[in-house]
């Protein structure tokens, strides 16, 4: 065997080599994989070798090049955040110039429609009082403005004017609490006296407890202290409670709701009327009702249109059942008999069914008698008219009477 093996041993290999490649092919054919596997041998060996090399290189000239990388990188987060900044300061001055306008454009407007004559003025500085409301403001006397004129804005009255300067003016907000101003309310006319209390909300005094005042009500100037002209708007009523002899109503001023830096001083005040209702809200459109409900409405009830609603109906019911008993809501004295609304078919059942009367027969008209034959000679074809005497026609016999026998000649 070894004679043999060392004589061919060249043949020997050749065959070993050819019957392992056809072992490998016939393995790569039933696994059904198209890469060789002597490729899959050699990743298989040289990727310890790979990943021992890239963690060396990672942890020496890796640390090295991130690090002066990240110098750069800190150079330049610095210049971006300066950057950034400055784009922020010029967006809030550009929007800061945009509220400006509009509050300028807001002023012009109102200033060309309103009938009184106004100067506009903006805010230059506060008061130093720990406890006062008051800023000044970069209109004087050289603007025509004076002592006790009033400063308002679009939305409602900001204070009066307290000291007038050359070049500038001292104004006294509604909050100070030195502050007070003629109030009339909108929807109730209830006459008051607007107070400042030092912080956001004020007060209207002097009003009886049993004036009626309502939350969310609006406040206008009444113009009995002859320094704010009638019908600039003061405020909405944020709570109302009763007090000892006057109630307390608190007011959100309407005018200082968005900082008071553009205002307008009233050079020559025009009263202006109250306005008479609330604001009406925006209206929402409602289907009318389906026919079996329009058929099962009760007669008085509202038909179905804008507003038809179940409260509608029975408040329509409610009223009928009023005036068919002869009662006026609301004006009933203490002892009065109320309505009866036991009585009310449509809301506690089903109105009884009526029989409807009968109804008589039509009359039969009555025909006119005859009139009798005269006796007299038979008329002949002779006759001076010359037409035919018209035939008489015989009298039915009566369905019941019996029929005569019939009459047989005689031979005589």
């Amino acid at each position: 065997m070894d004679f043999f093996l060392s004589r061919y041993r060249h043949l020997t290999v050749l065959l070993v080599v050819i019957t392992a490649q056809l072992l490998l092919i016939a393995y790569q054919v039933r696994s059904n994989r198209d890469v060789p596997l002597i490729r899959v041998w050699a990743v298989t060996a040289v990727t310890p070798v790979e990943q021992g090399l890239e963690l060396v290189r990672r942890y020496t000239w890796g640390f090295v090049e991130d690090y002066f990388v990240l110098l750069n990188v800190h150079g330049e987060n610095v210049k971006l955040q300066r950057e950034n900044g400055q784009l922020k300061i010029e967006n809030n001055y550009l929007k800061n110039e945009l509220a400006t306008a509009d509050r300028a454009r807001a002023l012009s407007v109102f200033e060309a429609r309103s009938p009184s004559k106004t100067v506009a003025a903006r805010v230059i500085g506060n008061g130093t009082g720990a406890n006062s409301r008051v800023v000044f403001v970069d209109r004087g006397s050289t603007s025509g403005v004076e002592s006790g004129m009033a400063v308002v804005t679009p939305d409602g009255i900001v204070g009066k004017v307290v000291d007038a300067y050359p070049t500038a003016s001292l104004v006294m907000l509604i909050t100070d609490p030195t502050f007070a101003a003629g109030v009339i309310s909108q929807k109730n006319r209830v006459h008051g006296t607007l107070k400042g209390q030092g912080h956001a909300e004020c007060l209207v005094d002097y009003v009886q407890n049993e004036e009626r005042v309502d939350v969310g009500e609006w406040f206008y100037t009444s113009g009995d202290d002859r320094i704010f002209p009638k019908g600039f708007p003061v405020g909405q009523v944020a709570a109302v409670q009763n007090g000892k002899t006057f109630r307390q109503i608190y007011v959100t001023p309407s005018g200082m709701q968005g900082g008071a830096e553009e205002v307008l001083i009233v050079l020559q005040a025009v009263h202006q009327e109250v306005p008479a209702g609330e604001l009406a809200a925006p209206g929402y459109r409602i289907l009318p009702l389906p026919p079996d409900a329009v058929a099962e409405t009760p007669q008085g009830a509202p038909q179905p249109g804008a507003s038809a609603t179940d409260a509608d109906r029975l408040r329509a019911i409610y009223k009928q059942a009023g005036e068919e008993q002869k009662h006026v809501f609301g004006e009933g004295v203490p002892g009065s008999k109320p309505p009866d609304f036991s009585k009310i078919p449509s809301v506690h059942g089903p109105a009884p069914a009526t029989v409807p009367p009968p109804v008589a027969p039509p009359p039969v008209a009555k025909t006119p008698p005859k009139p009798k034959p005269q006796p007299g000679p038979p008329a002949t074809a002779g006759d001076a008219t010359g037409e035919e005497p018209a035939e008489v026609p015989k009298p039915a016999p009566h369905p019941r009477a019996p029929t005569p026998p019939p009459q047989v000649p005689s031979n005589q």
